[in-house]
């Protein structure tokens, strides 16, 4: 796993020039929604990241109109648990995003993170703009193309349409509860991880 890791931010890295700026100046802030499984583990890793202002849990892609944490466990809502990340493209850019979404989950499990199963854990990018889209679509086929993994990429790219913020108790999670069994055992391992990887982009201890 780590050396695909290494192999896809190296040519996400070299390739990231094919979406190099055109001049047009970048918004304040910026969203970008993804769907890598429990949105706790989601939420802990990309909140660690410098440039994301804020990470909020929640659901989206589904036909069930504010859906409580319980009916969207039991996979009939459509929905998938993501996060909505509000970033500043001055200081991370939407392709960095991309890597640490590609590398923060197993993209080729389809509707399941490790123990985690149900359509409501399927990895998922909701783009809210052509580029997005574009990035996703690019850097998903480019995966394939270089067999980054040992299995194809299932992860699904459709449009934002919304996205419904979970209670409460699920914002912050890992913050509030790193002495949970789940947060020990599950999240913490994985974070770490992650930090590793992107140990140069990560906020200061001030932040």
């Amino acid at each position: 796993m780590k050396s695909v890791i290494c192999n896809i931010l190296l040519w996400m890295t070299v390739t990231g020039s094919a979406f190099a700026s055109s001049g047009a100046k970048s918004p304040t802030l910026d969203t970008a929604t993804f769907a890598t499984g429990c949105f706790w583990c989601t939420e802990a890793k990309f909140k660690e990241l410098r440039g994301v202002i804020a990470v909020t849990s929640g659901f989206s892609g589904g036909r069930t109109a504010n859906p409580t944490y319980e009916q969207v466990c039991t996979g009939t809502t459509g929905h998938a648990e993501a996060c909505n990340i509000v970033f500043d493209p001055k200081q991370i850019s939407y392709d960095e995003l991309l890597e640490a979404f590609f590398t923060a989950h197993d993209p080729t499990q389809l509707n399941r993170q490790g123990n985690d199963v149900g359509t409501q854990y399927r990895s998922a990018i909701f783009y809210h703009n052509a580029a997005q889209k574009q990035k996703a679509d690019y850097y998903i086929k480019k995966i394939n193309d270089e067999k980054a993994y040992p299995r194809p990429v299932v992860t699904q790219v459709v449009p934002f349409t919304v996205f419904y913020k979970a209670e409460d108790y699920h914002q912050n999670y890992f913050s509030r509860n790193g002495n949970a069994p789940y947060c020990q055992y599950v999240i913490q391992p994985e974070l770490e991880k992650f930090k590793k990887v992107f140990a140069a982009k990560l906020k200061s201890k001030n932040n």
